[in-house]
């Protein structure tokens, strides 16, 4: 019996659970209000969108809300099973414990009957314990003792894809994990504007399909060099003419011109100049992202754009059987190194991933054909595939 399921059960039973308890399930009155948080990286924000979906569907009357970090917001902000988005600035009002203790007090404002928390932080675990929200479902790790419902973190195992990790949580509610999931990126008409002035401005082709390249990662080990970038450029154009835009943030920008200076032809940098708004237009917009293991690949799923995604790291937890992007388009690069034994396999193969490996993805995704558009219309770009795949849905 996990700490407080016992307590939780008797006191707060609802009639629409039969008036009993039912262990392991807890039950939550449909009017509930429920919150979900997920202060981390942008692809692992996206990866959470799924839960929203399901606990909509479950309790179709609740009011969700998403707690993220405002840097992330415009991930989750007109997301159509949310009711409320709320922002939590650690570098700003939050910081330090004065910051904690406010925002908890905020919290306890807002009388959540529910919290769960997708990734466990220690500020998350004290501020849903300290706003004094009753059922509060998280991972054994950081603070569990501040969780009425701890799962065990299993998600380091990597046996299958984050999403599916996460879909755990629910256990507890009487949710059962959907067949499949799906991820789910906002789209605004101003991101799309603004991204059409940014590629106005920049004189981007619209008569050839658009690869976008991300040669850029949060971590080292998790980058493909940018020369071969650059190679595979060459071998996509030969035969397949695109335009190719680069992204990445601001700091990012000597990587993006070494692939530059190494491409035969050229590649439109946009790195610093997009927020996630944009990104998400730009991808919406674009018949294929080549890119590391990182958050525009999610973002690409989540949009319905093809993706093939550049996996260097191998370890149980690391690795693309639990960061692989979800979608029936999308493409994974891996090194198989199941059968090097644990003693003698690397942190990270990202160096042995040739040009070719990521071309044949590339291939076997269809490639985009060139389409002319017509004086005064131009195209969308991503019209530029076969009629069978243009219209293909993330599953």
């Amino acid at each position: 019996m996990k700490r407080g399921q016992d307590d939780f059960s008797k006191r707060d039973r609802h009639p629409a659970c039969g008036g009993r308890a039912s262990p392991p399930k807890i039950c939550l009155s449909p009017l509930a209000r429920i919150l979900i948080t997920r202060t981390d990286r942008i692809g692992d924000l996206v990866l959470t969108t799924p839960l929203f979906k399901v606990l909509r569907e479950k309790f179709p009357k609740a009011h969700l809300a998403a707690l993220v970090f405002l840097e992330h917001r415009e991930i989750v902000e007109g997301n159509p099973f949310l009711d409320e988005v709320i922002v939590y600035d650690k570098k700003g009002s939050e910081r330090g414990w004065g910051g904690q203790w406010r925002f908890s007090r905020k919290l306890r404002s807002k009388k959540f009957d529910a919290v769960i928390h997708a990734h466990g932080t220690n500020r998350m675990h004290c501020a849903s314990w300290l706003a004094g929200i009753p059922v509060r479902i998280g991972y054994a790790r950081r603070a569990p003792w501040t969780l009425t419902w701890v799962h065990p973190y299993n998600k380091k195992e990597g046996l299958k894809q984050e999403a599916e990790y996460l879909m755990e949580l629910l256990e507890p509610l009487g949710i059962a994990p959907p067949p499949a999931v799906e991820t789910f990126f906002p789209v605004p008409d101003r991101a799309m504007r603004s991204l059409e002035s940014l590629l106005l401005f920049h004189q981007v082709p619209r008569d050839l399909p658009w690869i976008v390249l991300n040669p850029s990662a949060s971590d080292a080990a998790k980058m493909w060099p940018a020369e071969r970038f650059a190679e595979l450029v060459a071998r996509i154009q030969k035969d397949h003419p695109a335009v190719f835009l680069a992204i990445g943030a601001a700091k990012d920008r000597p990587i993006i011109e070494k692939l530059k200076r190494n491409a035969p032809v050229p590649v439109y940098d946009l790195s610093g100049k997009l927020s996630l708004g944009m990104l998400g237009a730009l991808l919406k917009k674009a018949d294929l992202l080549v890119s590391n293991d990182s958050g525009p690949v999610h973002i690409a799923a989540a949009v319905g754009t093809r993706v093939v995604s550049i996996f260097g790291r191998y370890e149980p937890g690391l690795g693309p059987q639990r960061w692989r992007p979800v979608g029936k388009y999308s493409r994974v690069v891996a090194k198989e190194a199941s059968g090097i034994s644990k003693g003698a396999q690397k942190f990270t193969y990202i160096n042995e991933i040739t040009v070719e490996d990521v071309y044949q993805a590339v291939a076997s995704l269809s490639f985009p054909r060139r389409r002319e558009s017509s004086a005064g219309s131009p195209i969308c770009p991503k019209q530029a595939f076969g009629d069978d795949d243009k219209n293909a849905k993330v599953q």
